[in-house]
């Protein structure tokens, strides 16, 4: 149980120095009001869990230790939206498009709300 701690810590701590090294990268290179850094790193985030789970799905190349290092940690720090995006997946997959749909449009609206809520609590405070 320590180990895989250990490895998730470990595998999200490099995630999520990547996601700042290469949101700061795209901010400075391409100055822009639209969020590119956080848009191409869900994006490759989510790539790499789909290779991450293709991998172990298809062979016995990746050991639980190192999907957990990757997928959990390392994915998970640089990106919750891949997590996301894979359980969306395998909802569609199982062809749960109600709680597809439930949760999806929940995570985002009611995400947003939280972070409405949170910020105007705090201007209160």
């Amino acid at each position: 149980m320590i180990r895989n701690i250990l490895l998730a810590g470990l595998g999200g701590g490099i995630g999520s120095v990547a996601r700042y090294l290469c949101q700061k990268w795209f901010n400075e290179t391409y100055p822009h009001p639209f969020p590119w850094g956080t848009f191409v790193v869900n994006l490759l985030g989510c790539f790499l869990i789909g290779i991450i789970y293709g991998a172990s799905e298809k062979s016995t190349v990746l050991s639980p230790q190192t999907r957990l290092f990757l997928a959990t940690g390392f994915c998970g720090g640089f990106t919750t939206f891949s997590t996301f995006a894979f359980e969306n997946m395998n909802l569609l997959r199982t062809g749960d498009t109600t709680y597809l749909l439930l949760y999806t449009m929940g995570s985002v609206l009611l995400g947003i709300l939280g972070v409405f809520a949170g910020t105007a609590i705090m201007k209160f405070l």
